[in-house]
């Protein structure tokens, strides 16, 4: 499955990148997550959450082939 993936703040420091597509062979967000830890080894040690057509979702969330975003902590006020 290939999808879209759009990073912000200092998780794009460690991706050097915004954006990117990258080809998924499992099902889940935890498989995305290996894969990408694969790739950006020094992004387990950083915490973000994970969108999912614009909705935060967990790690068990099904991969629905749309758009997922990487997104680090925030505060709000």
């Amino acid at each position: 499955m290939t999808i879209n993936i759009k990073y912000f703040g200092l998780i794009a420091e460690v991706t050097q990148h915004e954006e990117e597509t990258m080809n998924v062979s499992g099902r889940f967000i935890s498989d995305l997550l290996e894969a990408l830890y694969s790739k950006y080894p020094d992004l387990k040690n950083k915490d973000f959450q994970v969108a999912q057509n614009q909705e935060l979702v967990s790690e068990n969330t099904e991969l629905s082939g749309q758009e997922l975003a990487l997104l680090p902590p925030f505060s709000g006020g």
